[in-house]
């Protein structure tokens, strides 16, 4: 494998209008992370015209074109990750805030979704065991992210 080719793999992470929980929903049939919760998103195609339609496209096909969102996009952290084949992603996790709307789950992809208490993070069990340090990287956010630019999804 080229170590030099890689996925780019969107995630955003959602918190609630008060932002005391975020959204998670459950993997269904992925090789790497089955029955396991997880932020929703997934990889940038060469047919988005760039980065924040990916991410609209993903939100779209993962929770509905209902669930509207505001995505700071000058906001991300991150991660590298080696999928049990092998291939190389880097995993974007993108800062974003439920404007409105309901979740029309995608039942190809997820299973179950719920809004956890951030609080409660830590207790979870069957999550991605990065998401509690991506969480306390965004903590420090709080208190710039309203007098920055956003976008609605």
């Amino acid at each position: 494998m080229d170590k030099y080719n890689f996925q780019y793999c969107q995630k955003i992470v959602v918190y609630s209008k008060d932002r005391l929980s975020v959204l998670l929903c459950k993997r269904k049939d992925e090789p790497d992370f089955d029955a396991t919760f997880s932020f929703i998103g997934g990889k940038l195609e060469t047919t988005d015209d760039n980065i924040i339609e990916g991410l609209k496209r993903e939100k779209n096909e993962e929770v509905g074109v209902d669930f509207k969102i505001r995505i700071f996009p000058n906001f991300t952290t991150n991660i590298h990750f080696v999928k049990k084949d092998g291939s190389p992603m880097i995993l974007p996790h993108f800062y974003s805030i439920h404007e409105s709307g309901s979740i029309q789950l995608n039942n190809d992809e997820y299973s179950e979704y719920k809004w956890v208490l951030l609080k409660d993070i830590p207790n979870l069990k069957n999550i991605i065991s990065n998401i509690p340090d991506i969480l306390n990287k965004f903590k420090i956010l709080k208190e710039i992210i309203n007098k920055t630019e956003s976008i609605l999804i």
